[in-house]
C-alpha cells in the first residue's frame, strides 16, 4: 500500500480494511513492534502484507502473527530476516492484563488494524474484535453502497 501522511505526526505505512470488514472492532490499543533492522526497511519501503494477522497472548506477552514483511532487496539473503515470522508486540502489563481479561469473553480476538511511524519508530493499532457474521458482512456492503451512490448523486447536482 502507498504510504500517506495522516497529517497528524504519522505516517501510515499499512492499512488492514479488510480486518475492519471480517471483524466488528469494539477496542483499540496501540503497541510497539520488536523488529530486526532489515525489517524496517523493508517497511519503509511499504512492503507488507497485514492482510491475515492476528495476535495471541503468550506467557503475558502478546505476539504478532502472520503480517507477511517482505525480505530487503538490496542486503544478501544471509543477513535478511524470516518474512512470517512472530514478531513481540510492546505493551505495558496493566494494558495486556485489561486484554487477557477481554479476550476471555467468547469469540474476540486481536487482529492490526493499522501499522504507522510515530517519531521515528513503527507502531501497531491491534483492535478488540468478533467475527462478524454472513448477514452482518452483507449489511456492511449494502451501506458501502448506498454511500457510494449518495456520493454520486450529489455529485451530479
Amino acid at each position: 500500500m502507498a504510504d500517506k501522511n495522516t497529517g497528524s505526526g504519522h505516517k501510515l505505512i499499512s492499512d488492514n480494511r479488510h480486518a475492519r470488514f471480517q471483524y466488528e472492532i469494539t477496542d483499540t490499543y496501540e503497541a510497539g513492534i520488536s523488529l530486526l533492522g532489515t525489517e524496517v526497511k523493508s517497511i519503509r519501503a511499504g512492503r507488507i502484507n497485514m492482510r491475515d494477522g492476528f495476535a495471541l497472548v503468550r506467557n503475558g506477552e502478546i505476539w504478532l502473527h502472520n503480517v507477511h514483511i517482505s525480505p530487503y532487496n538490496h542486503s544478501g539473503s544471509h543477513f535478511n530476516h524470516e518474512p512470517l515470522r512472530t514478531r513481540k508486540l510492546l505493551l505495558h502489563r496493566e494494558e495486556i492484563r485489561k486484554l487477557l481479561g477481554k479476550l476471555e469473553q467468547k469469540g474476540l480476538t486481536l487482529v492490526p488494524l493499522k501499522m504507522y511511524f510515530k517519531n521515528g519508530r513503527v507502531k501497531v493499532v491491534v483492535g478488540l474484535g468478533k467475527g462478524k457474521k454472513l448477514h452482518d458482512k452483507r449489511e456492511t456492503l449494502k451501506k458501502q453502497q448506498d454511500t457510494r451512490e449518495m456520493a454520486r448523486v450529489m455529485k451530479q447536482f
